[in-house]
């Protein structure tokens, strides 16, 4: 029933104003309504609400993220509109904070306003597979 269904994501922010700016002007994402109740944004096919709420416990695992080609190149263009990319002690992160996973992802982590964990994945390149042999 759900297979075709759009997905919405959801975070959720104690101050609108700082999120909406962090959103906007740091991630470049376009806001396409902002109400009593949530900001919203457009993310490629489906959109993003940013719950606005009183009080918020950050989670300590990421609870968005977005698949990129280049990580080196976002987080690169991220980093030069303030985005502060996460260091986690024992992943042998490089000095751009890129980790590389065992299963070849290459990942960054960084955080909202609110503290909330984000990130970006570049995936390997697999080999294409012709179907025979």
């Amino acid at each position: 029933m759900l297979t075709r269904a759009e997905p919405i994501a959801f975070l959720a922010t104690t101050n609108a104003r700082r999120s909406d700016r962090f959103f906007r002007e740091k991630l470049g994402l376009r806001r396409i309504d902002d109400d009593p109740f949530a900001l919203v944004y457009k993310l490629g096919p489906t959109t993003l609400r940013v719950q606005k709420v009183e009080r918020l416990e950050a989670q300590p695992f990421t609870v968005l993220g977005w698949h990129v080609s280049n990580l080196s190149r976002a987080v690169r263009s991220l980093t030069s509109r303030g985005v502060r990319f996460e260091r986690w002690s024992g992943l042998g992160q490089d000095v751009d904070g890129i980790w590389d996973s065992p299963s070849g992802a290459r990942v960054a982590w960084f955080k909202d306003p609110d503290g909330q964990i984000l990130s970006l994945t570049q995936y390997p390149r697999r080999a294409r597979t012709s179907g025979k042999g």
